[in-house]
């Protein structure tokens, strides 16, 4: 045995044959080539299909909110601001392996016993659910401290209101998402909301950002947008409409402001109210902004434009004498009565005591033509496109379509409906020297020519019938401004009911310029349903536009023009129906 292995030694190494060799290179070779093959596949042929799986899987585009535009009043002071706010977000999965969390995060974050496993069990399957929105970043540092798996944060903006319930009705608010739901918020939205960026991310498979890519997109801020508002005047214009609806127990009630040349909106209040900082106040009963979108018959304050009307045609001098004796008359089936019945009056009796016997008479010596010609140009039966959504365009019935009823009616307010800021539109023309003003309540942008609804003679006729209506025996003499002429109209409605008018639900009106000589300022206030003794518009409406407008000449610092201030002296005891 050691003699064959030392001849195998002595032999030398036995030579491998040339196919093995061969064979191992070439499977060695076709695996190299396999190998090739398959990368170049993956990264020449397959790479823009598996780039974008692997992006599908990873590569994620995040949403870079924009910065919505804060609103302002004419003189900068905010009405809607946006804030940075945190929101929080989990993976629920991540959360629930992780039960020691539960307790801290619910008592941060204010779940109940129990609330946030069921919270959690109820998406386990989700990868991305808010728990927690529009946090101040106080708040989401405490929670983000307990480091949580799961929980993570991302920033967002949140609208808050300085006024409040002030200012709530004519601004509105946004959803929690930054979109405008209601008032200038909404009709403004596009923009206000300016448009959001994108920024591309790497997340791993929880979710989590691994790494930033950049943005994509930038995001575009709105842009800060000016309302003609006056924030002092809508203070005061709110607070004094609140204290009268509560005062007379009344249903709700509301308060236009308006530049009697430009036609811009200084103030718009109404009642109930609602604070747009708090959703829970949100409800349907308190959203509406009645100067807008709520219709009444202006009752006895259209008379002032009935008798432009026949001025403007001269059919009517300012000396006319109008014959109101007995008291009332008849046309068919309607009887048209007066309140305190007299004989022979004057034109400025007529507006002054708000006579439905002189206005109807009037009316009818016009014809019907006339009277729905006059009431057309005033703007009544067409918007006031001031920019507020949902706005009411009134009721004009055409003129072939009265009879000497629907006229006479007419003549003193019924039978045909206005918002609020169609009727203060509608004195902006006797104030501002017969132009029909466009209102407004955007600052700025191209100004719209106003347009001719009566002569400027005419017009400073009216106005100077209707300063009457303040003094002496007049029906709105609570409505007086100390040291200031007043050029204003009453007007007391009755409320359609079942089968005709209510005899006990009323709208309170008053609607006066000031000064009277030169106006600046167009002011009306209703107060819908009073419940208490009082509800003519002198006694009810009157003092609340004489508050208002006391503060409105000292603020804008209107000088006097010299009326005694022995007008403001205590109304009659009795009053006539306007």
């Amino acid at each position: 045995m050691k003699e064959f292995g030392a001849r195998e030694r002595a032999a030398g190494p036995r030579e491998v044959p040339a196919w093995r060799r061969l064979a191992v290179l070439a499977v060695l070779a076709v695996g190299a080539g396999a190998v090739l093959a398959r990368a170049f596949e993956l990264q020449v042929v397959q790479r823009d299909f598996l780039t974008a799986e692997g992006n599908k899987r990873a590569l994620r585009t995040v949403t870079v909110p924009a910065h919505r535009g804060a609103l302002r009043d004419r003189y900068g002071e905010p009405l809607a601001l946006s804030a940075p706010v945190e929101s929080l977000w989990v993976i629920p999965a991540e959360l629930l392996a992780a039960p020691e969390y539960w307790p801290p995060l619910s008592k941060l974050l204010d779940y109940g016993p129990g609330e946030l496993r069921r919270f959690l069990n109820a998406r386990r399957e989700k990868h991305f659910v808010y728990l927690r929105r529009h946090l101040n970043p106080a708040e989401a540092h405490r929670v983000l401290a307990l480091e949580a798996p799961g929980v993570f944060s991302q920033r967002e903006y949140r609208r808050y209101y300085p006024a409040g319930e002030v200012t709530g009705h004519v601004v509105g608010f946004t959803d929690i998402d930054g979109r405008g739901q209601e008032g200038m918020e909404a009709a403004l939205e596009a923009r206000l909301a300016g448009k959001a960026g994108a920024r591309a991310v790497v997340r791993d498979r929880s979710g989590r950002i691994v790494e930033a890519s950049g943005e994509v997109e930038p995001a575009v801020a709105g842009v800060d947008l000016t309302l003609t508002l006056d924030l002092r005047l809508q203070y005061v214009a709110y607070r004094e409409l609140k204290g009268a609806v509560s005062e007379h127990r009344a249903r709700g009630g509301l308060i236009v402001v308006l530049d009697a040349r430009s036609g811009e909106i200084l103030a718009m209040a109404n009642q109930p109210g609602y604070n747009p900082n708090r959703p829970g106040d949100r409800d349907s009963k308190g959203l509406r902004n009645r100067a807008v979108t709520d219709l009444f018959e202006p009752g006895s304050t259209i008379k002032p434009l009935l008798v432009a009307q026949g001025l403007e045609l001269g059919k009517l001098r300012p000396d006319s004498v109008i014959d109101t004796a007995p008291g009332f008359f008849k046309i068919g089936a309607l009887t048209v009565r007066d309140t305190h019945p007299s004989d022979a009056i004057s034109l400025t009796r007529v507006l002054s005591r708000s006579s439905n016997v002189g206005a109807a008479r009037i009316g009818l010596s016009l014809g019907p033509d006339a009277v729905w010609r006059g009431y057309q140009k005033f703007g009544f039966g067409e918007p006031v496109g001031a920019g507020y959504p949902g706005e009411a365009a009134g009721v004009l019935r055409d003129a072939s379509e009265w009879g000497q009823i629907a006229t006479a009616t007419a003549s003193y307010g019924y039978g045909l409906s206005a918002n609020a800021l169609q009727l203060a539109r509608a004195y902006c023309a006797l104030a501002n020297d017969g132009l029909l003003p466009s209102l407004r309540l955007v600052a700025g942008g191209p100004a719209v020519p106003p347009q001719r609804a009566v002569s400027v003679k005419v017009a400073r006729q009216v106005r100077r019938l209707l300063e009457d209506v303040t003094v002496g025996d007049g029906t709105g003499v609570e409505a007086a401004v100390p040291g200031y002429k007043v050029a204003g109209k009453t007007g007391t409605v009755r409320k359609h009911a079942v089968g005709g008018y209510s005899e006990d639900r009323h709208q309170s009106v008053f609607i006066g310029l000031v000064p009277a000589e030169n106006p600046r300022l167009v002011g009306l206030v209703m107060i819908d349903e009073p419940r208490n003794k009082q509800y003519y518009g002198g006694q009810v409406a009157g003092p609340v536009f004489s508050r208002v407008m006391q503060s409105a000449v000292r603020q804008l610092q209107l000088a006097p023009d010299g009326t005694p201030l022995t007008n403001t002296a205590a109304a009659p005891a009795r009053r006539p129906r306007t």
